[in-house]
């Protein structure tokens, strides 16, 4: 039987990037992996976990770097909430673009001014991006029965972990207690 609980990936568009279609169902949020160079047209290349790269224009770049600063990598680990802004426009024509609404690891909602048109500047605001982890107390409580699960071919460690995040984020760490929990022990 297939399953039909989520038909979000029927639409995403075929593309080597992600694009504003990819948000028409609404805003998602994304854990930055890695930043790198892009070519003349779209400098930067904002790597996204389990995600095409995201390629932002220049204002969101603003964005990025009042919070996060200049270094790209020191992007990398912190999520971002993404949306599609219809009013986007490009050669006056309103096409639709990714738009930042929240960003974690800033200390309170950031208020930049930023240009809108030649000449014309506009305040935007991106929330803060509170993440809620895993409850550790929990994720302890919870271990055993995950590594025998995994131990006994019922599970695989990447399904467990998918299922754990749709309570809270998991740590590094604790990603790599579930994957390599002998490793982890030591």
């Amino acid at each position: 039987m297939t399953d039909l609980s989520n038909l979000r990936e029927t639409i995403v568009p075929k593309s080597d990037r992600i694009n504003a279609d990819d948000f028409i169902a609404g805003p998602e949020t994304v854990e930055i992996t890695a930043v790198k160079r892009g070519d003349a047209d779209s400098p930067v290349a904002v790597h996204i976990k389990d995600c095409k790269p995201w390629y932002p224009c220049k204002s969101m770049r603003r964005v990025l770097i009042t919070a996060y600063g200049d270094n790209g990598a020191d992007w990398v680990g912190k999520s971002v909430t993404l949306f599609c802004d219809p009013a986007v426009r490009f050669g006056g024509v309103a096409v639709g673009g990714i738009r930042i609404a929240a960003l974690s690891h800033i200390d309170a909602d950031l208020a930049i001014s930023l240009t809108t048109t030649r000449g014309k500047r506009s305040p935007y605001t991106v929330k803060k991006l509170s993440v809620v982890y895993y409850d550790s107390a929990k994720f302890d409580a919870n271990l055993p029965a995950w590594i025998a699960a995994i131990a006994e071919g019922r599970a695989t460690a990447d399904a467990i972990i998918s299922k754990v995040e749709q309570s809270g984020k998991l740590t590094d760490a604790q990603k790599e207690q579930i994957r390599n929990p002998q490793e982890a022990a030591q």
